[in-house]
């Protein structure tokens, strides 16, 4: 390599040199921005000291790497730090998410009794030794069960359809599921009042409320399972088809076997978007503070709904139960999630070590089958 040819830019910043302006930019940034808002400005509030220390911050660190870099990677070096910033935030906001109401929840979550009892001897005034959340995790999980059956099949359903036939009422189906999509969960709870409830006279009931959640999660679910089937390579359909089997076998084996992954996420952004609905619970299932499992008959309250009217009390004792009852319904979706997964399995073409194993000696029975039938016509 001769001197006129150029050198290799190196952009990424893992020198002890790019290290230390960093921590230097993001000190400084700090002093600075509390200078300004402790003596020069009437400034306050934690928003916006972070938001002007980091303005401050990309301006320090700029500066700093002009001392030793050419204008092009000074540029880079700040599109590095603005991208890792925001990944910054978005982390510290998910764990201020899931933090804050396990935090203000601590006092009853603490206690045995809030999973093992309900709110019908407990009052306001009494104290978090009384009184739980069992009522609205049984309703929750009723709820989201008869929501999932009646979504899972329909939805996968659906989905297929779409993939698989083409035509003028193809586009409409999948026109109505668009405009589904953002369809206001106060809507679909008063569509199910008025075609449950009013016309054919249910009483409110979790079974109601689940057929308003499935409402909400239908439009979640086709959309999303119908993305996944797209990337379904065409060549395992065309195989399939080749070897004499129909649409619909090729659908049922083919297809779906191939997308068990992309499905099972489909199904759980569906459940994330249904498993926290309030309004079309308060409006098909009531509220109540006993525990009633029975999904066909009574009011049944579920945790949103427990959240909302707990949290909005003046007590502290409720507020509590109120938080700790949103930490609940997050451990909750948890382990719906890694049931799922388990449940998924891996994706298409990755097998575990059990599978491989099996395979391998159903390989070894089909060569010693077709070897012995080899010797027997000899």
């Amino acid at each position: 390599m001769t001197d006129a040819q150029e050198r290799r830019r190196v952009t990424k910043p893992g020198r002890l040199l790019d290290r230390v302006a960093v921590l230097g930019a993001l000190v400084a940034a700090v002093a600075l921005t509390a200078l300004v808002f402790d003596q020069l400005a009437p400034f306050g509030g934690v928003i916006g000291f972070a938001v002007l220390a980091w303005l401050v911050f990309l301006g320090l660190y700029g500066l700093l790497v002009s001392l030793t870099e050419n204008a092009l990677t000074v540029r880079d070096r700040l599109v590095s730090a603005v991208v890792h910033s925001l990944a910054v935030f978005a982390l510290l906001a998910l764990v201020t998410i899931v933090a804050y109401p396990m935090i203000r929840g601590i006092d009853a979550l603490r206690h045995l009794n809030f999973f093992t009892q309900d709110m019908a001897t407990a009052g306001p005034l009494d104290p978090l030794t009384q009184g739980g959340i069992l009522h609205a995790v049984v309703g929750t999980l009723e709820q989201i069960a008869i929501a999932l059956a009646v979504t899972v099949p329909l939805g996968l359903t659906c989905a297929v359809y779409l993939n698989e036939v083409r035509g003028a009422f193809s586009r409409l189906v999948r026109t109505i599921v668009d405009a589904m999509t953002a369809l206001p969960s106060i809507v679909a709870g008063l569509f199910v009042y008025a075609a449950l409830i009013v016309a054919l006279g249910l009483e409110k009931s979790g079974l109601a409320a689940g057929c308003a959640i499935s409402v909400m999660m239908l439009p979640i679910v086709i959309r999303a399972a119908d993305v996944v089937l797209r990337l379904v390579p065409g060549n395992l359909r065309e195989a399939s088809l080749a070897l004499g089997a129909g649409r619909l076998r090729t659908a049922w084996h083919v297809v779906l076997p191939t997308a068990r992954s992309g499905l099972t996420t489909a199904i759980l952004l569906g459940t994330a978007r249904g498993i926290g609905e309030t309004s079309p619970v308060l409006i098909t299932a009531g509220f109540t503070a006993y525990l009633n499992a029975d999904p066909l008959s009574g009011p049944q309250i579920s945790l949103p709904l427990a959240t909302f009217s707990l949290v909005t009390s003046p007590e502290e004792a409720m507020k509590a139960r109120g938080f700790g009852a949103a930490a609940v319904l997050m451990l909750l979706v948890l382990v719906l999630f890694v049931i799922a997964r388990i449940a998924g399995g891996r994706p298409a073409g990755e097998l575990t070590r059990g599978a491989l194993r099996r395979r391998a000696r159903a390989s070894a029975a089909d060569r010693e089958r077709f070897d012995s039938r080899m010797r027997g016509e000899q």
